[in-house]
């Protein structure tokens, strides 16, 4: 219990203040006729709007902990909405739950670039109607799983900013062209990783050099993967690390404010 103090004080650190009004809003959609349901969080507090960045949460979908994220991520600077990758029927409650669930979404690329563009276009009807952001400034971050999703928004051609990915899956099996992917992307990543290795990185960066994207790769020396989720507890394969996390966010704080 310590551990997960100490952790979330080091993200809100990293997120800045957060607020004592946060509002979260479940938001309904569909995706070819399979509803989904996503949450939109922000600071009811502050009245300026703000950019929109639309949040793919790890292997675990919408939960109690990637909303705990969201809203320290949000603070006082972002809008956010968490989206929901596997459907309004499906909450895993544990890895054996997830896995499946991933694996499904994994295999299908067609799908996931469905999901994860409608999830954002709920967003931003929903977050327009409410009038609390700048639509002129979007992103999207990705942690996990959830990177790979973001990172498969860039590859379909979205044409949002920026995209941010933390420890995430970095290979696809519909690489980019050039002149496809329109956001700036930073790869905040543990180099010592053990689901996504070096390898996996280097495929990436052909894909990437090949599509002429704009993009930036980050491997943190001695981080291996999971690094910015407090529950993560296994030695040399998933953990947290609450230095990696602190500075993954101040760099994701800094790169979207240079992306706007």
């Amino acid at each position: 219990m310590r551990g997960l103090v100490l952790a979330v004080a080091a993200l809100a650190l990293a997120s800045g203040p957060v607020a004592a009004k946060m509002v979260e809003q479940k938001v309904a959609y569909e995706v070819d006729g399979k509803k989904f349901e996503g949450v939109l969080i922000y600071d009811d507090g502050v009245k300026a709007k703000r950019p929109a960045v639309l949040m793919a949460p790890d292997w675990m979908g919408v939960s109690a902990q990637s909303l705990t994220q969201a809203k320290l991520v949000a603070g006082k600077r972002y809008v956010i909405f968490v989206a929901d990758m596997y459907g309004a029927d499906i909450r895993p409650k544990n890895p054996q739950e997830a896995g499946p669930a991933a694996g499904a979404v994994r295999n299908n690329v067609s799908a996931t670039r469905a999901r994860i563009n409608k999830a954002l276009d709920a967003f931003l009807a929903e977050a327009n109607k409410k009038g609390v952001i700048d639509a002129t400034k979007t992103a999207a971050i990705g942690f996990c799983f959830g990177g790979g999703n973001v990172l498969e928004l860039a590859r379909g051609g979205r044409d949002i900013d920026a995209v941010v990915t933390f420890h995430g899956e970095l290979t696809t099996s519909a690489v980019s062209t050039p002149g496809t992917i329109k956001p700036r992307i930073l790869v905040l990543h543990g180099a010592d990783d053990p689901f996504v290795q070096k390898e996996a990185r280097d495929k990436f960066e052909a894909e990437m050099k090949a599509a002429k994207a704009d993009y930036n790769i980050v491997a943190f020396g001695g981080a291996v993967h999971s690094f910015t989720s407090p529950g993560a507890n296994q030695p040399g394969r998933n953990m947290y690390n609450a230095k990696v996390a602190k500075l993954s966010y101040d760099m994701m704080r800094d790169f979207l404010a240079q992306s706007f």
